[in-house]
Formats: C-alpha cells, sequence, structure tokens
C-alpha cells in the first residue's frame, strides 16, 4: 500500500484537470463519430477510448509505488527497446494514409512513435542528469544530438514528420533546463534553420504541399488545402455557444476528416463554440502549468529534466494541434493530448501524467 504521506502529497488539481479532460474527450468522441458507424457499432470508438483509459488510470496508480527514480535504471534497455520498436516498424509495420507507422497486435494498431516520445524523454534525462555540469562546449553536446538524432531520423523515415518535430520540441526544453547556456542553444537552432532547405529535399510530396498550402490552402482547396479550409468553417460556425454537442454540421454530416483524432479540436469549436473551446484550453493551461511547478519542485536534477521534457512534448503537442485546427499552423497529424482517440497516443500522455504524479509527491527528500 501507498504510505499516507505520499497519497498527501498528490497534486489533485493535475489529476482533476485529467479526468476532466478525459470525459470531455469521451463526449466528443462520441460526437465525432456515432453517425459515420454502423448503428451496431455506433458508439465503438467512445467504448474503446473508454476502456483504455481506465486500463491507464489503473496503470497510473500501480506506477506510483514505485519510485521515478527507477526509470533511470532502465534507461538504457528502454532507449534499445526504442530502436527495436522503430526498426520494426519499417519491416513488419502496418502502411496507412500514406505512412508506415503501425504494428499490428492481434485487435491493436500500436503506433511505436507514439511511446517513442516518452523513451525518448526518460532516456534522455538519465543522460543530461549524468552529463550534469558538462554541457559547456560543443563537442559535449554533440553526443546529445546524436543520440536523439537515431530516432528522430527512423521517426522521420516513416514519415512521420509531427513525431519528428516533437523530438525537436522536447530536446531543446530540456537541454535548456539542463544547463546548456541561450548562446548554444541559438546557434545551435540557426544551424538547424540553414539545413531547412536540406531537409525539405528529404520531405514526401504530401508533406511538402501540407507546408505550402499552410500560407494559403485555398491553393488545393480539394487536396491538401481541405482539412484546413473545413476545420477552419467548423470552427468559425460554432461562433459564441456552439450548435450543441451532437449538433455540428461539419462534424456530423462528414466534412471535416479525422474529427475525431487530429482535428477533434475542430468540432469542440463547433458544437461547444467559442466558450468551450476557450474552457477546454483553459485546462491545459492548468495542465501544463502544474507540469511546469511540478519540475521546479523535484527533489533531484532527474526528475527536474524528466518533468520538464514531459511538460515541453505536451505543451508542443497543443500548441501545434489547436494551431493546426485553427489554420496559423501547418498540419502535421499530432494528437490533442488526452483528447484524441487513439490507444498509443492515450496511453503515452497517461503515463506521462502518471510520471509527473510520481515525481510531485516524492518532491520530498525525506518523509516522516
Amino acid at each position: 500500500m501507498l504510505n499516507q504521506r505520499l497519497l498527501r502529497n498528490l497534486d489533485y488539481v493535475l489529476i482533476t484537470v485529467t479526468i476532466l479532460l478525459l470525459l470531455i474527450s469521451l463526449a466528443i468522441i462520441g460526437s465525432a463519430t456515432h453517425i459515420n458507424t454502423p448503428s451496431e457499432e455506433r458508439y465503438w470508438y467512445v467504448q474503446r477510448q473508454g476502456i483504455f483509459a481506465a486500463i491507464n488510470i489503473f496503470i497510473v496508480f500501480i506506477m506510483l509505488h514505485f519510485d521515478y527514480k527507477t526509470l533511470g535504471r532502465w534507461a538504457n534497455f528502454l532507449y534499445g527497446l526504442n530502436m527495436v520498436m522503430l526498426l520494426a516498424v519499417m519491416f513488419i509495420g502496418q502502411s496507412a494514409l500514406g505512412a508506415q507507422r503501425w504494428i499490428q497486435l492481434g485487435p491493436i494498431n500500436l503506433q511505436p512513435s507514439e511511446f517513442s516520445k516518452l523513451i525518448m524523454i526518460i532516456s534522455l534525462a538519465h543522460m543530461l542528469d549524468k552529463r550534469a555540469g558538462q554541457l559547456n562546449t560543443y563537442r559535449e553536446i554533440l553526443p546529445i544530438f546524436i543520440y536523439v538524432g537515431i530516432p528522430f531520423l527512423l521517426v522521420l523515415k516513416q514519415p512521420d514528420l509531427g513525431t519528428a518535430l516533437v523530438f525537436g520540441a522536447i530536446l531543446l526544453g530540456m537541454i535548456f533546463i539542463a544547463g546548456v547556456s541561450v548562446k548554444h542553444l541559438l546557434t545551435l537552432m540557426g544551424g538547424a534553420l540553414a539545413l531547412m532547405p536540406v531537409f525539405w529535399l528529404f520531405l514526401k510530396d504530401y508533406q511538402k504541399k501540407r507546408l505550402t498550402v499552410f500560407l494559403d490552402p485555398n491553393v488545393d482547396p480539394l487536396g491538401s488545402g481541405y482539412h484546413i479550409i473545413q476545420s477552419k468553417i467548423a470552427i468559425g460556425s460554432g461562433m459564441l455557444f456552439g450548435k450543441g454537442l451532437f449538433g455540428g454540421t461539419q462534424s456530423q454530416l462528414n466534412f471535416l476528416p479525422e474529427n475525431h483524432t487530429d482535428f477533434i479540436f475542430a468540432v469542440i469549436g463547433e458544437e461547444l463554440g467559442f466558450i468551450g473551446a476557450v474552457i477546454i484550453l483553459l485546462l491545459y493551461f492548468i495542465l501544463l502549468y502544474r507540469g511546469i511547478k511540478i519540475a521546479g519542485v523535484a527533489r533531484d536534477n532527474f526528475g527536474v529534466i524528466l518533468a520538464t521534457g514531459i511538460t515541453s512534448m505536451l505543451t508542443f503537442h497543443v500548441l501545434v494541434n489547436v494551431g493546426m485546427t485553427a489554420g496559423i499552423m501547418p498540419v502535421t497529424g499530432i494528437p490533442l493530448p488526452l483528447m484524441s482517440y487513439g490507444v498509443s497516443s492515450l496511453t503515452t500522455n497517461m503515463v506521462s501524467i502518471g510520471i509527473l504524479l510520481n515525481i510531485y509527491m516524492r518532491r520530498q527528500k525525506i518523509l516522516f
């Protein structure tokens, strides 16, 4: 059983926000999918998401029994496992929507690149913790970039540009908090920008179109720009109070593609309106604030870096997904944490929340 002092140290604000987001997610997924599925399977997506949400809540509860420091001892194994999973996708992965990202395990489609984000955070936090005070020169920083660069390239090969960009956000957040100077960070970011023309050459045609239509979706309104146009129509038509749950037209009439996954925030905007969208964003703000708070009170350097990596990942997901549906970010296929449908994404986010809770409840070095 958990020590009563540890239970009292739990972050109940973070728990409450997480549960609220999960419940809202089930309602929105149900609204987005109930018309476009056969009557006997009308709430299949909701039931499936609900079952895995319950399973993940149980996993989080089990995680609380173990000190997060244990993750550091498993970091090298996890990094190796990550490499095996990403390589396996290249040879036995399932293809869909022009990408080979999934591995079929019975009735479940797992997306290793989703899990690789959290594994990368744990592995990198361990590496940076061991190198504390040794990140003062480019020669000392280079191994960090190589360490992250290998899985980054494997994910990019799938191709999964969205997850690859998440890796970059995680890396920047973690090395900054680990002590890399702003001067070095700006130089490295400048170098990355200089390499963008080379990076462009390795993108698939559909990825290039997604980036170009971001500036003007009407260049290809029935192709690459279709998602953005329909999403903006959905959000705009919701106005102040929305059309009501199950009352949207863009989502209910199937004009809005991927309405239960990548573009679920557009469903929120259409059916819950500006007020509903602001409430959802406020919940995310509280969640991210708690992540920053937990990083600030962690009892050791490993906990600080680990919480920072998780918060960086969640922040990037929220900003890019919401921006994507509103037409101010390119379409990259990044799901909205705890909201978009998907077993792999849900599990990654819930385990991440579990780690944050673990760090916070053990923030005191000595418990009496």
